[in-house]
């Protein structure tokens, strides 16, 4: 079938299996240039085929040559529906890692339920013994709670009140401003909830438990901070309460695995254009205001560039970890530099509909976005005539 981008808000409902591999052989090319990496052999890496989580997945395997279990929750393909493009990318990565005498298994389900946990576990146990890193790179609005069967949903509010600030609709250009009330009952708990430290302790735990973990095992999350522009809705708001309690969850994971020499950090990645920060009112603005900069200073990074130097200047230097004085991973130094956001928030005064497209990096941004879902990858023919259902090998 020819296949097209179909828009509906902020979500395209179809995906491209060919740019979707273009995009994977991209990011795999990257880390083969950027040269080896001294870092794990057997990664587990839970959120794994999209954004952050599958970098980290193509870093751990094409530039330490690591053995990969990648655990995911996404939409098969039939005839004449595409599949999610995290399944395309899933798909890709097996089949370059293959094609490189790399092992990698992937499982597809709800990585919050206990059964889930349990084929993790069990396939680490047949064919991989024990894991040297875990990365936990989950992007869910909605858990159901394994223990009390509640299903908890996330909210991106303000706390105490309400927030009124711009954005922009990065389909058309238009700069408008939008209120956001602040949350109330028990939306800061339904948050934590979702998007804290809990469901990352208990897969550590359950690890720890049937010895899955190899002395000195290091686990890793990922977060975000940003600016004072957006602080107000994000950090200071209710998914801020979730990323402190996932912070304080890596002193007490760290904690838990000490008799094992092992240890547990939040990596504070930058603001880049996903499914997720596409969702969130202003974030669309700042980005394509902070892309313009970082480009013309050299220093902008995608996921695979933030992930590898992650890798490569952080995780695996033979050094200790660089931490901040909350004990976080910071590779948001280059967009927090003050050099840079003074720049941005002197930009962010001036943005309007009118001027947006001269100031502004909106068409990256725009372009970001449907490159996560395949389309306008460069070297893919749109035109032609694509098979739709690709098979991960690994799932039945």
């Amino acid at each position: 079938m020819i296949i097209e981008p179909r828009m509906r808000g902020f979500i395209c409902t179809t995906s491209h299996p060919k740019g979707c591999e273009q995009n994977v052989k991209n990011q795999i090319e990257y880390i083969k240039s950027k040269g080896n990496i001294n870092g794990a052999k057997k990664v587990l890496v839970i959120g794994a085929s999209t954004g952050f989580g599958l970098a980290s997945r193509i870093t751990s395997a094409f530039g330490s040559d690591a053995a990969t279990i990648g655990v995911f929750f996404e939409k098969a393909p039939s005839e004449g529906k595409t599949a999610s493009p995290g399944w395309y990318n899933s798909a890709a990565f097996e089949n370059e890692a293959h094609k490189a005498g790399l092992y990698a298994k992937s499982i597809n389900g709800d990585a919050f339920s206990n059964e889930i946990k349990k084929q993790t576990l069990d396939l680490i146990k047949a064919d991989l013994g024990q894991v040297d890193l875990v990365i936990y790179s989950l992007a869910s609005p909605v858990r159901v709670h394994p223990v009390t069967g509640v299903m908890h949903r996330s909210v991106l509010k303000p706390i105490g009140s309400t927030f009124t600030n711009k954005t922009v609709d990065f389909h058309s250009g238009k700069v408008s401003e939008i209120s956001i009330e602040p949350c109330s009952g028990d939306d800061i708990e339904n948050t934590i909830a979702v998007m804290g430290g809990e469901d990352w302790g208990m897969w550590i735990d359950a690890l720890k438990a049937e010895n899955l973990l190899a002395p000195g095992a290091t686990t890793v999350a990922y977060s975000y901070i940003g600016p004072s522009l957006t602080e107000a809705v994000y950090r200071k708001g209710t998914i801020g309460r979730a990323k402190d309690h996932l912070e304080a969850t890596a002193f007490a994971i760290t904690d838990g695995l000490a008799d094992i020499g092992g240890k547990a950090f939040v990596s504070v990645n930058k603001a880049l254009v996903t499914q997720a920060s596409s969702a969130i009112p202003v974030i669309p603005l700042y980005i394509s205001l902070l892309y313009r900069i970082m480009k013309e200073e050299g220093i902008h990074e995608g996921c695979i560039e933030q992930i590898q130097r992650l890798y490569q200047e952080r995780l695996y230097t033979g050094y200790e970890v660089p931490v901040d004085e909350k004990g976080r991973i910071r590779i948001d130094d280059l967009e927090m530099r003050p050099d840079v956001q003074e720049k941005v928030a002197k930009l962010w005064i001036e943005a309007v509909t009118e001027n947006l497209s001269e100031i502004s990096d909106l068409e990256g941004y725009r372009k970001d976005f449907h490159n996560l879902f395949g389309f306008e990858v460069g070297g893919v023919d749109y035109k032609e005539d694509t098979n739709e259902v690709v098979n991960i090998e690994s799932i039945g």
